[in-house]
């Protein structure tokens, strides 16, 4: 199994799972870069994206997996850049090693906007807010006969930094990635519902980095 590490940014965070998944079908197909293809009557490009990415979110740290034929793999990122559309970069194509079982932690940076700057207090009311032994919240659920289910958010942050800059503040997060994995607007619901004086006016979301257990670097 072969990885493609890729970035995801600018006006390419709003493409949604399934349609990215179509975009590198497609762009493998551009580029001339054969792959493994699923068989039966229909086959198709099999790509896989083992942490699909909310939409409106960026990242550094995109990982997608395929199976390349033909080609030699220091050739794909530049293959398929130009034939990616803006705002997807290839940086590398490597032999995936680790299985995605160990794929444990995501970094998030979020940036907390403020029309107004950050108001008095609002860093130090996340921080105490982030702090607490338990901090209770509802999340949509299929599997709930409410459609919603409750979840603890503390033991699924591992670490958690509060920095506020001029008008916003920054949260720098390492979140449990799967099994079960927490996203961030979570966090973000969190601070409206339990600090509404620090609620921002808007909330940009990247990830930066994906981790195993002991906080390395993923491949």
């Amino acid at each position: 199994m072969h990885r493609l590490a890729f970035t995801k940014a600018d006006t390419a965070k709003f493409i949604s799972h399934l349609d990215l998944m179509r975009t590198f079908q497609r762009s493998f197909l551009r580029a001339g870069i054969h792959i493994k293809h699923t068989e039966g009557f229909n086959p198709h490009a099999f790509v896989s994206i083992p942490l699909p990415l909310s939409v409106g979110y960026s990242s550094s740290c995109e990982v997608l997996e395929c199976q390349v034929l033909d080609t030699p793999l220091e050739e794909v990122p530049q293959r398929m850049n130009a034939a990616l559309p803006a705002g997807i970069t290839v940086q590398r194509c490597y032999e995936g090693v680790r299985p995605v079982k160990e794929l444990y932690y995501v970094n998030y940076i979020v940036t907390l906007e403020y029309e107004a700057g950050a108001p008095f207090g609002a860093e130090s009311a996340i921080r105490g807010l982030l702090s607490r032994d338990s901090l209770v919240m509802e999340k949509k659920s299929k599997k709930a006969k409410t459609g919603k289910v409750e979840v603890d958010l503390i033991p699924l942050i591992a670490k958690a930094t509060v920095e506020e800059r001029r008008d916003t503040i920054a949260l720098d997060l390492i979140l449990k990635a799967q099994n079960p994995g927490l996203n961030p607007e979570l966090i973000v619901s969190a601070i409206r519902t339990y600090c509404p004086d620090a609620a921002p006016d808007y909330a940009v979301f990247h990830r930066r980095a994906v981790l195993d257990e002991q906080f390395q670097s993923w491949e």
